[in-house]
């Protein structure tokens, strides 16, 4: 483990499209989705243990959630969960972070990722993130990590990079030539068969310098907010700071802020077995299914049931008959049942249960 080398990890947001099991008061990345004892936030720590020492890892999060990122991380020490005040997407939590750790180790090297990614093969995970790591330390270049697609999937943004000698650097990394957002099913059936499109997995590896930057270049709005107040990070100024800071940063993501704008953005290629678990659906595809291809997690019997998800407490004893294709999903006194082909619905069904029922729900 390099001691210059940095985590920040992004858990503020509260996941809907997991509704009724993410909700605003305990969002998926502080719940057990996989089943296996530890939390998305958990498993996300668990799995840079390697390469990141703990006393560089930053966690960036709602405020509300400070103590229950205390509570899944109590080894995490308190003044390196930087609590934001509201949400304003991916660009002002990084600069928060990049900021900060930038006035602690200016040659720093910082890896950016979500707190409620899966990942099936985390050796090759950890070997793709040391490589990135690496040439990032040597370059003066923004990596995405861009993982093979396995199906033509409208729920992920697509990077098309540039495959040939010219356009490469050491270390398997080739220079993107486009962003394309969540594109509609034959695009993307286009991308995917051209093979020289990869999903966007929003993880990111760069040095310190390079991305404030880049932050200067393309987003000099929110840096000039930073720059004013960095000398007051890690300090007792840092919350009162931070407060005024993000009330003028805009709501703007990293990728349209900066990486789609940039000229020094590099992909990595990876096939680690990664999802952003961001749907019920995407659990059904990682998770481990039964002989009938349902994924359960709960006291649960079946009968002439498949291609099911179901996910219930524990403590409650749930019986299935002559389901197929469903996703059954209980938890804080909520029950959602939902065909998977419809799940993209399920942000209708929040807004209608916070707009009849009020916002206990959603």
């Amino acid at each position: 483990m390099a001691q210059n080398t940095y985590l920040v990890v992004m858990a503020g947001g509260i996941g809907s499209r997991f509704w009724p099991f993410s909700r605003t008061h305990h969002p998926k990345q502080f719940h057990d989705v996989m089943g296996i004892g530890r939390s998305m936030l958990q498993l996300t720590i668990d799995r840079f243990a390697e390469i990141c020492p703990i006393e560089n890892v930053f966690v960036v999060t709602n405020r509300d959630y400070h103590d229950l990122v205390q509570e899944h991380l109590p080894h995490l020490p308190s003044d390196q969960i930087l609590g934001e005040p509201i949400g304003r997407n991916t660009a002002p939590c990084i600069a928060y972070a990049s900021y900060r750790i930038a006035q602690r180790d200016p040659q720093a090297t910082i890896i950016v990722s979500p707190a409620d990614h899966a990942v099936v093969n985390e050796e090759e995970f950890r070997r793709v993130i040391s490589q990135a790591v690496d040439a990032a330390r040597s370059n003066d270049v923004l990596i995405t990590l861009g993982i093979q697609p396995s199906r033509p999937d409208t729920g992920y943004g697509y990077i098309q990079y540039m495959d040939d000698a010219d356009n490469s650097l050491p270390g398997g990394l080739f220079k993107v030539k486009t962003f394309t957002e969540k594109p509609n099913l034959e695009l993307a059936q286009m991308f995917v068969s051209s093979g020289d499109f990869l999903w966007n997995s929003g993880l990111f590896v760069w040095r310190a310098d390079v991305i404030l930057h880049a932050f200067r270049q393309y987003l000099s709005d929110i840096s000039e907010v930073f720059d004013e107040g960095a000398t007051q990070l890690g300090t007792a100024q840092e919350e009162d700071f931070i407060s005024e800071a993000y009330s003028r940063c805009r709501n703007i993501s990293i990728d349209y802020g900066v990486m789609e704008k940039a000229d020094n953005v590099y992909v990595l290629p990876a096939d680690f077995g990664w999802s952003d678990l961001g749907t019920w659906d995407s659990l059904h595809r990682i998770g481990k299914r039964d002989e009938c291809n349902n994924v359960i997690d709960g006291d649960v019997i079946l009968y002439d049931t498949c291609e099911c998800v179901i996910k219930t407490p524990s403590e409650r004893l749930v019986v299935v008959q002559g389901l197929d294709g469903y996703i059954v999903a209980e938890y804080d006194n909520v029950l959602l049942i939902c065909k998977r082909t419809e799940e993209q619905r399920v942000k209708d069904f929040v807004a209608d249960v916070k707009s009849k029922k009020g916002v206990g729900y959603n």
